[in-house]
């Protein structure tokens, strides 16, 4: 049986030697002087990292704050400019609702968050998770933070045997046994610092390589989560083809159409299926009359499934917005996966 408070002491003990070093965040030794995390930041980091790795979403983070360093710098961004400084970062409806989360804050709430998870739901496009990251990182509220990766140290430490999602209120619950007044901020993050450093053993039985936490008689199969969607499925492949018309003869750059979902540019493609496309296929939906050259395929892994690009380039004309070569990397990086597969080697 796990003794709850010296697994507590244990962990933030292994977190103040320990914490990762972030750029939103306040750390323990500063924490224990009485700082705290800059709520703006929290929230940022946690919609920025949604969907992507602490590497990847740091960039981007330091980009944003020098960009807009306020929740009302942000509000009065530009929509095109905020979706532009977006590109890569998964998903555009969580650029839309971190637009009109800033948005409302600045006007309804005098550029302040709310300091509280219930005041913080109420904000558009703050969900359970966000809103208790931010009211326990940013305000030192006794909320649960609860995502995959700690469910899964909950799985662990607790034993549980039954699979997501099935076993998520249970989880849920053993990890809101473990929040205390003590450090609520400081314990949230040595949880998802554990959590993210453990996230890679899959379904080896054995104990957390950390503290030694979970003793032999307590080992047992975790399922690993990293290849499945929320109800246990395998990430569905699909696939697409891909025709860009990439320059002109006055060659001014790859040609980039307006996307229905969220507004975004991105190179034009076919509907994408459960099952490859033929050779004859691909030709027949062409955007325009060409002299189309195969490029071969580009994968690509979205959060609950998996895409397969072939890739066609030709010259001519088309009814594309072009883009200069130098701003590729304002598209949608599986865009700019096909561009460089593509169009950069058309000649």
């Amino acid at each position: 049986m796990l003794e709850i408070p010296a697994l507590r002491a244990a962990l933030l003990t292994w977190y103040d030697a320990q914490a990762r070093d972030l750029a939103w965040r306040t750390g323990p030794t500063a924490g224990k002087s009485g700082a705290r995390s800059d709520p703006y930041r929290v929230w940022l980091s946690e919609v920025m990292l949604q969907q992507t790795t602490v590497p990847h979403a740091t960039p981007y983070f330091l980009s944003f704050t020098q960009r807009w360093p306020t929740v009302s710098d942000l509000a009065a961004a530009e929509d095109g400019d905020l979706m532009a400084a977006w590109a890569g970062l998964g998903y555009y409806a969580r650029a839309r609702n971190l637009l009109a989360c800033a948005r409302a804050v600045a006007s309804e709430h005098g550029g302040v968050f709310p300091d509280t998870e219930e005041g913080l739901r109420a904000l558009p496009g703050v969900g359970a998770y966000t809103a208790a990251a931010v009211a326990a990182i940013a305000f030192d509220r006794e909320a649960n933070v609860v995502d995959g990766n700690v469910e899964r140290v909950m799985a662990r430490l607790f034993a549980v045997e039954t699979p997501v999602p099935d076993a998520k209120p249970e989880l849920k619950a053993l990890a809101g046994d473990l929040v205390t007044a003590e450090r609520p901020g400081d314990w949230a993050q040595a949880l998802m610092d554990l959590a993210r450093r453990s996230a890679g053993l899959g379904t080896a039985l054995r104990p957390l390589p950390y503290l030694g936490l979970v003793r032999g008689a307590e080992e047992r199969r975790a399922g690993d989560l990293s290849a499945q969607d929320e109800k246990g499925r395998p990430a569905t492949p699909l696939w697409g083809r891909l025709c860009a018309d990439p320059r002109r003869r006055r060659g001014p750059g790859p040609p980039s159409a307006q996307r229905p979902a969220g507004g975004m540019l991105g190179l034009p493609t076919s509907d994408w299926r459960g099952a490859p496309w033929s050779d004859d296929e691909a030709g027949a939906a062409a955007p325009v009359a060409a002299s189309w050259r195969d490029f071969g395929s580009v994968e690509h892994v979205f959060t609950h499934f998996s895409l397969t690009l072939r890739v066609f380039a030709a010259q001519g004309d088309g009814d594309f917005v072009w883009t200069l070569r130098q701003g590729l990397g304002a598209l949608p990086s599986v865009f700019l996966k096909a561009a460089r597969a593509g169009l950069e080697r058309l000649v």
